[in-house]
Formats: C-alpha cells, structure tokens, sequence
C-alpha cells in the first residue's frame, strides 16, 4: 500500500528524552512502563514498550529515542499508553529503539 505525502504528514514523529523506567509486570509479554519528556510544547507522555530483550531500565533513563505522539491513547490494562516509541523488531521480536545521533531539543519533529 502506498501513501501519500498528505498521509505521511498526519503521522507526528517527535524526539523525547526517557525520564522514567518501571516494570510492567502486569503487560501478557515483558515490558516497561517509560515516561518520556517531549518538550514544553507536547510535554510529558506515558507509554510501555517491549524493549527488554535489548535493554536494562538504566540503560534507557536519560536516553532519547523517536515515538508517534499523535495516535489516540490506549488502555493496556491498568496503563494508558499516550505514544508509541518507534524501534526496528528483529526476527526474535526484540526491539532495537530508534535515536538520533546526537543529543537534541526535546520535541523536535521527525520529517
């Protein structure tokens, strides 16, 4: 299926700093419960991600990563997921988290 560039343009991809790592004991496959900081603008987001195959929560506090901030949030039992952090799955599901090269402004927008 191809999109269109209006398409493309509905889709907000922005930079955010991961200030918060927790355990997510409750999710069917493991997880963390990530709060990340998007900037003054967007603000402070909540989400889970299935990152714990590659990743340490000390590893993650601190680092940015990109995640879709405009999708409509989701219940994942007890958690509301406000964004989704955006990574490449490799063949044994494990996420490798997708960031920029360099630390930048929080909330920068991905184009």
């Amino acid at each position: 299926m191809e999109l269109n560039w209006s398409d493309f343009e509905k889709v907000e991809m922005h930079i955010g700093t991961i200030l918060e790592v927790n355990d997510f004991p409750e999710a069917r496959k493991p997880a963390y419960q990530l709060t990340i900081d998007f900037g003054n603008v967007i603000g402070i987001r909540k989400t889970s991600a299935q990152i714990t195959k590659r990743y340490e929560k000390e590893d993650l506090v601190n680092r940015q990563i990109v995640a879709v901030v405009n999708f409509p949030k989701k219940q994942i039992g007890k958690f509301m997921s406000e964004c989704l952090v955006l990574g490449a799955v490799g063949e044994e599901g494990d996420v490798i988290l997708l960031s920029p090269d360099f630390k930048i402004e929080n909330g920068l927008r991905i184009g």
